[in-house]
C-alpha cells in the first residue's frame, strides 16, 4: 500500500493512520474511507524512532483526528529488544499525543489486555489495577500514561487476541500449520477473546464518524468521553478453542490432531496472562455501538 494524501477543500475533515501497514492499520484504511481525507504515511515518512518526523506530519497535515495504530507487537521480542518496544509503544505515543494536542485533533490510541496480570476471576473493566507480567504489557502501559497525561482529547482502546487475513497472528499461524499437516498443542487454559482486526476497525470508524457528526460540538464530544475503554469481541474462549473454531472452518480432510496442554506445558520465557477477558460495557453505553461474538466475527473474516 503507498501512503497517499488528497486535496480537497479545507472543510473536509483530516484523519491521520499511523501505522498502515499493521493488522488494524490496513482495516483503518478501508473503514475510514468517506469519513474525510485519509493520510497513511509509512517510514520515511513518519518515523516513530524520529519525533521530529512524527511532529513535522502532524503539524503540515493538520489532522482532525489521529489514529495510532503503530506497534511494537512481539511479546518474546520486547523481551530482548527493550528500548525500541519502549521506543515505540511508550515514548512515541505521547509525542503523537502532544503533537495533537497542539494542532487541536483527537486522538485514538489502542492498547493492549497485557496491562493486566490475568489473575482476575472475571472480566476485566477499565478501572481495575493495572500490573503487567512482561516488557510488552509494560511498553504499552508507558503509552497508555503518556497519552493520558498529554493534555489532547483521547480515546484509548484496549483489545486482545488480534488477529486477521494478514501478517503474523494466530489465525494464521494454525492455518499454516494445519496446511502442513503438523499436530497443533494449544494451550487450553487461558482464556480472552479473540478480536479480528477488521471488527476493530469497523467500530473505530463508528466512533470516528460520531464525532465528526457532531460538527461545531466536536471538541466537546471527544474531551468528554476522553479515557480508557474496553474494545473486543463478545464471548470468551480459550486458544485451544479458538483453534479448534479456526479448523472446523477447514474440510475434516484437512483438519490436524488438535492437543490441548496447559500453560505450564507450554515453553515460552515470557508470562502471559491466564486471563485476558475484557468487560465492554463502558465502550457500548459510551457510543451506542456492540461489538459481534467472535465465532460470528472468525467466520466474517474468513468470507463464510
Amino acid at each position: 500500500m503507498t501512503p497517499f494524501v488528497h486535496s480537497s477543500p479545507e472543510a473536509v475533515p483530516r484523519i491521520l493512520v499511523i501505522g498502515p501497514f499493521g493488522q488494524i492499520g490496513f482495516e483503518l484504511i478501508r473503514h475510514l474511507q468517506g469519513l474525510g481525507v485519509v493520510y497513511a504515511p509509512g517510514r520515511p515518512d513518519l518515523d516513530l524512532n524520529d519525533p521530529d518526523s512524527i511532529r513535522a506530519v502532524i503539524r503540515n497535515f493538520r489532522p482532525a483526528i489521529i489514529v495510532n495504530a503503530a506497534a511494537y507487537t512481539d511479546v518474546a521480542g520486547a523481551e530482548q529488544e527493550v528500548k525500541l518496544a519502549h521506543q515505540i509503544n511508550g515514548i512515541a505515543p505521547g509525542i503523537i499525543a502532544e503533537a495533537a494536542q497542539q494542532c487541536g485533533a483527537a486522538l485514538i490510541h489502542y492498547s493492549t489486555d497485557y496491562v493486566f496480570d490475568g489473575a482476575k476471576l472475571g472480566s476485566y473493566r477499565e478501572d481495575d489495577p493495572v500490573a503487567p507480567l512482561n516488557q510488552y504489557g509494560i511498553s504499552k502501559l508507558a503509552g497508555e500514561r503518556a497519552v493520558a497525561q498529554a493534555g489532547c482529547a483521547y480515546l484509548i482502546f484496549r483489545t486482545s487476541w488480534i488477529y486477521g487475513m494478514r501478517g503474523r497472528n494466530f489465525l494464521s499461524f494454525v492455518q499454516r500449520e494445519a496446511a502442513l499437516g503438523h499436530e497443533l498443542k494449544i494451550v487450553a487454559d487461558q482464556v480472552g477473546a479473540p478480536t479480528w482486526s477488521g471488527t476493530v476497525a469497523a467500530l473505530t470508524a463508528h466512533v470516528a464518524s460520531q464525532g465528526l457528526s457532531a460538527g461545531a460540538e466536536s471538541e466537546g464530544f471527544w474531551h468528554q468521553r476522553s479515557g480508557v475503554y474496553h474494545l473486543t469481541s463478545a464471548g470468551t474462549t480459550s486458544w485451544h478453542g479458538f483453534a479448534r473454531a479456526i479448523l472446523d472452518l477447514l474440510p475434516e480432510t484437512q483438519r490436524p490432531v488438535l492437543t490441548a496442554i496447559s500453560s505450564a506445558e507450554f515453553r515460552t520465557p515470557v508470562r502471559r496472562p491466564m486471563n485476558s477477558v475484557l468487560d465492554t460495557t463502558k465502550f457500548t453505553q459510551t457510543f451506542g455501538l456492540f461489538p459481534p461474538n467472535w465465532v460470528d466475527s472468525l467466520a466474517r473474516c474468513a468470507g463464510r
